[in-house]
């Protein structure tokens, strides 16, 4: 299990865009488990859909590529690299994502070649899905970026 905190060192994320609350299992190169509390105070909520509060989809699918990344920066020899979004296949939303939900993020390792991987990762709440879809990810060192840690 990972909290926040382990999170953080993990993933260069931070607030408002750390989507994700807690990693209860990581299975390098195959799979991670991670949740997030959905709660009425977050930002989104005051603007998207006031009156019927919705988690917006591209927040949905970020929660979903950072418990990816989780899982691909577990592997010992990607520590330290950063996983970089490179495409989505067969993205479908099932159900609205509302306040007081949980969600519950299960990514699974599809393939792997060199640094390109595509991963399969579910989004669902009270074992109903509410988003899934192909992840494709690019792995790279920081210096190839051009930033530094």
């Amino acid at each position: 299990m990972m909290d926040i905190k382990e999170i953080q060192k993990m993933l260069p994320h931070r607030y408002p865009f750390l989507l994700i609350d807690r990693v209860l299992e990581v299975v390098p190169g195959e799979r991670a488990v991670a949740i997030k509390n959905v709660t009425f105070n977050e930002p989104q909520f005051t603007g998207h859909w006031p009156g019927n509060p919705v988690m917006p989809g591209v927040l949905l699918l970020e929660a979903m590529a950072q418990t990816g990344g989780i899982l691909l920066l577990s592997a010992p020899e990607d520590a330290g690299k950063s996983a970089l979004f490179a495409g989505l296949d067969e993205v479908r939303f099932r159900r609205q994502v509302i306040p007081g939900d949980q969600l519950r993020f299960v990514a699974t390792m599809e393939r792997r070649k060199r640094n390109i991987v595509k991963l399969h990762v579910v989004a669902s709440v009270e074992g109903e899905v509410a988003v899934e879809g192909s992840f494709l990810f690019a792995l790279t060192d920081d210096d190839e970026q051009g930033t530094s840690n």
